[in-house]
C-alpha cells in the first residue's frame, strides 16, 4: 500500500486563519472567545502535506508553530484584517477558520479600569469583516472558504453567510453538538457551496481538514469581483 501523501496542491499558495482574536478593553482585560485554533492549524498542516505553500495567520493560541508553514501571529481583528488583506492578491485560496470577534471596545483605556460601585457599560463598535472584504475583492481563480459556528438553524444561517459574503464554501458546525466546536479533537462539518451540501461524519480535525481541502478544490471558483 502506498503511504505517500497526495501532492495535489503543489504550487498553490494558501492563507489559513486560526484561533481567536483579543479586543483590548484596557491593559489587563480583553474581549475574546473559546477558540483554541486546532481546526485552523489542522487545515494548515493538511495543506502543507499536500504540497501547498501555506501562510497561517494565528490569533493567541497554545499550539506549536507547524513545521514548514509561515506563521504570522496576530492579536486583534484589525491585525488579522491587515495580515490577510496584505496577502490575499497573491494567494490561490483563503480559508478563514479564525473565530474573529465581531465587536471591540470603541475606546481602550490607557490604565487598568478600577472597580467602582454600580454597573459599568462599555461602548462597542464593529470590527473589520475580513471575509466580506475578501468576497468583495476576490481575484481570478481564487477560492474563498469561511466557517460558521451556530447554536441554532445551522444550515440556514450558514447558507445565508455563503451568499452575503460572496465565498465559495462555508464550513458549518454546531456548538451544541458533543464532539464538535471549540476545544475538541474532533469536528462535524457540513460543507456548503452554491450547488450542494456535503455532510461529513464526526472526524478528527486532521481528517476533517483533508476533506475540506478536497471539496474546496473540487469547486470551480467564483468569478473575480466585478466579472460576469
Amino acid at each position: 500500500m502506498d503511504d505517500t501523501p497526495m501532492r495535489d496542491l503543489e504550487g498553490m499558495r494558501i492563507v489559513v486563519t486560526a484561533g481567536p482574536t483579543q479586543e483590548a478593553i484596557d491593559p489587563v482585560r480583553f474581549i475574546s472567545n473559546h477558540s483554541t485554533g486546532r481546526m485552523g492549524y489542522a487545515i494548515a498542516e493538511a495543506a502543507r502535506d499536500r504540497g501547498a505553500q501555506v501562510t497561517l495567520v494565528s490569533g493567541p493560541v497554545a499550539l506549536a508553530a507547524p513545521d514548514g508553514v509561515e506563521l504570522v501571529r496576530i492579536v486583534s481583528a484589525q491585525d488579522l484584517f491587515d495580515a490577510v488583506s496584505a496577502r490575499h492578491a497573491e494567494c490561490d485560496a483563503v480559508i478563514a477558520a479564525a473565530a474573529v470577534a465581531d465587536y471591540r471596545p470603541k475606546t481602550v483605556a490607557d490604565n487598568k479600569m478600577k472597580k467602582k460601585d454600580g454597573d459599568m457599560s462599555i461602548e462597542l463598535e464593529r470590527t473589520p469583516d475580513t471575509l466580506s472584504w475578501l468576497g468583495a475583492h476576490r481575484v481570478a481563480g481564487q477560492r474563498l472558504c469561511g466557517f460558521s459556528m451556530e447554536t441554532c438553524n445551522v444550515l440556514e444561517n450558514s447558507r445565508g453567510k455563503l451568499t452575503r459574503k460572496n465565498v465559495d464554501m462555508i464550513c458549518a458546525n454546531s456548538l451544541r453538538e458533543e464532539g464538535a466546536g471549540f476545544g475538541t479533537a474532533t469536528n462535524h462539518l457540513t460543507l456548503i457551496s452554491r450547488d450542494r451540501e456535503v455532510d461529513l461524519p464526526m472526524l478528527s480535525k486532521a481528517d476533517a481538514a483533508d476533506a475540506l481541502l478536497t471539496e474546496l478544490f473540487s469547486l470551480a471558483p467564483l468569478p473575480a469581483t466585478g466579472e460576469e
